[in-house]
Formats: structure tokens, C-alpha cells, sequence
């Protein structure tokens, strides 16, 4: 059981369980209100670095190293696993630190496939303060034993949504949200070029307006969701030029496949536009995780800055 737990997203999706692994990130997840149903440890010492008042809840059960050792996924075991319920984000008590630094920026993923991709761009997303995570159906499961040992405990940190739908997205942001995509826009290709998400950001002209079309590496099923509706027009911009408007939202696109037209369209209807990241004539691309990063925290800068700006603005006039 705790075998599959760790290797099927089809198992703990039908269960709503979760595999846990190692003392910091269970010590993480119970301060933050997730529910342990039983804790595998090889010796007693193990627990004593957790909670008492939380571990009671849990069945407790002392094993051999080496059974740990057999079920783990990691090259080194600490001795403690732990099977949860599958965290419940309205129900999670997010750290106070965590929740004082929130800001109204939020993350969406379009088709991040790589666990080690997916983890970084989540410990980012918590570093920098996002108020929340959106993962569309395609991306990897944030679940996955790789996936959170890159979050080193992002997943209790920011209130993370997966397995959605496009139509699914918009209920969870603000009404009045400005929706951009990190996007590649190489100024060498024809305007026709196709985006290819975060992942492989290129220069471009800061304040051009660049027809996008389908990727041509796009997947089947969304080659027939762009051929009718069609794919809007976005402008470009630098990522460091002014876009973080309270609230804002960006997508980060997979490597492989690149930004889906439901993000394109997303974006178009909140007026939304293409954040570029110039690199170096000749670097083929960022990775997505990288370039997640450098967006979550320029768009941090830019909120910070408004908002001590606005700040200035409301103190009053002397004499």
C-alpha cells in the first residue's frame, strides 16, 4: 500500500491519500493541519522531533529500516514515513509568516509534466508569496513523491488546486484579475512563430504586438480545442517592464508543449499580455522553473513597489 501510494496518482486520487516522506516535510504538514492516519518510523527518536499533540492522531507503527528502506524513494532514508488524507487547502492553517507575506499574485500552470520542474516552480511560488496555485489538468501530479521533495514543503505553504479544467480557472482568481503568460517570442523567427511557454522565453522587441499561433508540438486533443474558437493576439513585453497590476496572475507553460490556447484566450479576456525574458542571441531557452521564478519575483517587486507607492500617495499634505 504505501508503495502504490507513492508510484499511482490513479490510487491516491481514489483513496485521498498522500505519501509523506522524511521528518521536515511531515513535521510541515502537520503543523499546517494535515491529517496523519498512520506514521511508519524505525525508531522512537523519529517521532520526537514531530508534535506530540498532532502525532496521537495518527496509528503509529515501529518497522525495520529496511522495510523503509524498500519503500522509500529516496537515495538516503531518514526512517519515517507517512501516509496522510490528501490535504484539503480550504481546510489548511497556511504558516502565520507565510500568510503576513501573501500577496495578490497568483500562479498557473499549463502543462508543467516534469515532478522536479513542478516542485522548484511551487517553492517559488511560496517564496515569492503567491495567494495561490492553479494547475490545469496536464500537469504533473503535485502529489508525486519527486514533486514534493523539490517543494521542500510549498505544498504547506501556498494553497495549491490542481486537476483543472480551463473553464474551472477563472471561479478561483478575482474578478478583476489581469491574466499574463510567460511566452517565447525569438525576434530571428517569422511573426507567425509559435509560443512554447516559460520554459523557452527568448528576446523580443519590448512593445510589439505579435500574432501567436498553435505550437506545432502541441498535443492532439489541443490542436481540436484551437482550430475553431482560434487563437487571440497578445502583445509583448519585457517582464520587467510594468505589469503586476493588484491582482495578477501569470501562467507558466511546460517545456514539451508549450502554452495551450485556453491560456492564450485567458489572457486575452483580462487584456493580459506576453511577458518576455530576454536571453543571450544564441540560448535556445530558459528552463520553466527558472523563468517562473524570475516572473513570481519581478511581479513581487512590482506589487511591493505599488503598493509603497499608493501608501505615499495617501499620507497627508503638511501645512
Amino acid at each position: 500500500k504505501v508503495v502504490t501510494l507513492a508510484k499511482s496518482k490513479k490510487f491516491r486520487d481514489n483513496h485521498g491519500k498522500v505519501l509523506l516522506e522524511g521528518h521536515r516535510l511531515i513535521k510541515d504538514a502537520l503543523e499546517a493541519g494535515a491529517v496523519p492516519q498512520t506514521l511508519f518510523f524505525s525508531t522512537v527518536g523519529h517521532l520526537k522531533l514531530l508534535p506530540e499533540a498532532e502525532i496521537k492522531r495518527a496509528s503509529l507503527v515501529k518497522v525495520k529500516f529496511e522495510d523503509i528502506k524498500t519503500w522509500s524513494d529516496l537515495v538516503t532514508p531518514q526512517g519515517l514515513l507517512g501516509i496522510f488524507s490528501k490535504p484539503d487547502p480550504a481546510k489548511m492553517s497556511y504558516p502565520a509568516a507565510q500568510l503576513a507575506g501573501s500577496l495578490p499574485l497568483f500562479l498557473i500552470c499549463d502543462n508543467i509534466r516534469d515532478p522536479g520542474n513542478l516542485g522548484t516552480i511551487l517553492r517559488s511560488a511560496a517564496g515569492a508569496g503567491c495567494e495561490k496555485v492553479l494547475l490545469t489538468k496536464g500537469c504533473v501530479d503535485p502529489w508525486e513523491p519527486k514533486v514534493l521533495r523539490a517543494g521542500m514543503g510549498a505544498h504547506f505553504r501556498v494553497p495549491i488546486i490542481a486537476n483543472l479544467d480551463w473553464e474551472s480557472v477563472p471561479p478561483h482568481l478575482p474578478a478583476s484579475v489581469r491574466v499574463c503568460v510567460a511566452d517565447n517570442n525569438d525576434p530571428d523567427a517569422p511573426a507567425t512563430s509559435a509560443p512554447r511557454g516559460a520554459g523557452s522565453t527568448g528576446s523580443a522587441p519590448a512593445s510589439t504586438k505579435t500574432p501567436v499561433k498553435p505550437s506545432p508540438k502541441a498535443a492532439p486533443e489541443q490542436e481540436d480545442e484551437e482550430g475553431a474558437a482560434g487563437i487571440p493576439e497578445l502583445a509583448a513585453q519585457r517582464y520587467y517592464e510594468d505589469w503586476a497590476r493588484a491582482p495578477a496572475a501569470v501562467v507558466v507553460g511546460g517545456e514539451t508543449h508549450g502554452l495551450s490556447a485556453a491560456a492564450l484566450r485567458l489572457a486575452a479576456s483580462t487584456g493580459g499580455s506576453r511577458l518576455v525574458i530576454p536571453v543571450v542571441p544564441g540560448v535556445d531557452s530558459l528552463n520553466s522553473a527558472i523563468a517562473a521564478g524570475i516572473v513570481l519575483f519581478e511581479g513581487k517587486r512590482q506589487l511591493l513597489w505599488r503598493h509603497k507607492q499608493d501608501d505615499r500617495q495617501e499620507l497627508p499634505v503638511p501645512g
